[in-house]
């Protein structure tokens, strides 16, 4: 990582002064790898009445089936209590789940203990939500809302349509670098340190190198415009097909290959299999998610009974992404900030501290916000 004395590196809470925790569900079962299972398990749900359909929706302190709770913004589900609920299932929407682990999510805040609504009315094409983590890697960024278990979340922008960036005012004409958002976010995503401070650079070419490596950076988390590939010698295949339901996972590091029982996907770099987050594989965490076979009675227990195809793609792309990222960090560690603009500079140039409203959401109001059982949303 870049090298600059630690005390002298302003934090990204400095620099990216809101943020938000993060969300947290209460229960597994509204989130799930397949959209289809998500729907069957709210029709198995709404079956249920009284008391069974109280003790299927897992409730909580802070949710019961009969919690009346106002509606998450851009979703179209009902405000009605849940014991009282009929209708089709709100349609899932895709989620980071956890890192490099896109799921779907059911999007009903009456099954949400905490949903962070702040984050869901800027929540659109335009947003990057930054996330922060203890373990390596210390910062993820994804276009889709974040539901994972680590720290802070930071959106890029504190409006829609990419409007007011959730940056300490004057950072960027301070810097003299660049005046787009993305292009400061790229460079924190190459330079970040562990303790989450971010090494800025008055340099201009370094400051180029730092964000073209970022912007890499930043696609391959995202994934949401042209899809990344390896060369062709490189690019991991099917080789053997994949069963019904594999239940097993293994690495065989001579072949550089993944066995899923006894299917066989190769090549596989050990970097791949080797890449962590949070301390755990990635590959392994992915495909143990997938091959859960949930509590019988319950409705996490509601899942397909066969391997999806969809699947199959997603793992190779996953493998090709974290193959990627792994090539990349030669480069970041690289990356040498002398000529350093310090948080000493940054409060000297009255950059820092920031002002307190920046720490707190922007007034949105989206027009779909409404109450509990119907009623007008007062913000």
């Amino acid at each position: 990582m870049p090298r600059v004395t630690r005390d002298e590196a302003p934090p990204l809470a400095d620099l990216m002064p809101w943020s938000v925790a993060p969300p947290r569900l209460g229960r597994g079962w509204p989130t799930d790898p397949d959209p289809a299972s998500l729907k069957a398990r709210w029709d198995a749900l709404l079956k249920a009445e009284g008391a069974d359909r109280e003790a299927l929706f897992e409730p909580t302190r802070s949710r019961t089936a009969h919690t009346a709770v106002g509606r998450l913004p851009g979703s179209a589900a009902g405000t009605g209590r849940l014991i009282r609920a009929t209708g089709p299932c709100p349609e899932p929407v895709r989620v980071l789940a956890a890192p490099f682990d896109e799921r779907w999510l059911i999007p009903d805040h009456r099954l949400i203990d905490a949903a962070r609504p702040e984050l869901w009315r800027v929540a659109d094409a335009h947003q990057v939500f930054v996330v922060e983590s203890p373990d390596a890697p210390h910062l993820l960024a994804t276009s889709l809302l974040p539901t994972l278990r680590a720290g802070r979340i930071r959106p890029l922008y504190r409006r829609p349509d990419a409007r007011e960036p959730n940056l300490a005012p004057g950072l960027l004409d301070h810097l003299g670098h660049s005046r787009d958002p993305l292009d400061f976010l790229a460079w924190a995503l190459a330079t970040v340190r562990p303790d989450l401070t971010v090494p800025l650079t008055r340099d201009p070419e370094l400051w180029s190198r730092g964000v073209e490596l970022g912007h890499r950076v930043l696609w391959l988390l995202r994934r949401d415009g042209e899809r990344p590939k390896l060369p062709g010698g490189r690019r991991p295949y099917v080789r053997a097909p994949l069963p019904v339901l594999p239940l097993t996972v293994h690495y065989d590091r001579d072949e550089e290959a993944l066995h899923l029982d006894e299917g066989r996907i190769s090549p596989v770099p050990p970097q791949a299999w080797d890449f962590e987050a949070g301390g755990v594989r990635v590959l392994e965490e992915w495909f143990t998610v997938r091959t859960a076979s949930g509590d019988p009675g319950t409705l996490s227990a509601v899942r397909p009974r066969s391997w999806l195809q969809p699947w199959t793609s997603e793992l190779l792309e996953l493998i090709t992404v974290l193959t990627l990222l792994s090539e990349l960090r030669p480069q970041q560690d690289e990356l040498r900030v002398t000529d350093s603009v310090t948080a000493a500079d940054l409060r000297a140039a009255g950059v820092l501290p920031v002002p307190g409203r920046t720490r707190r959401p922007a007034s949105v109001l989206t027009p779909d916000e409404e109450g509990p059982e119907g009623q007008l949303a007062l913000l």
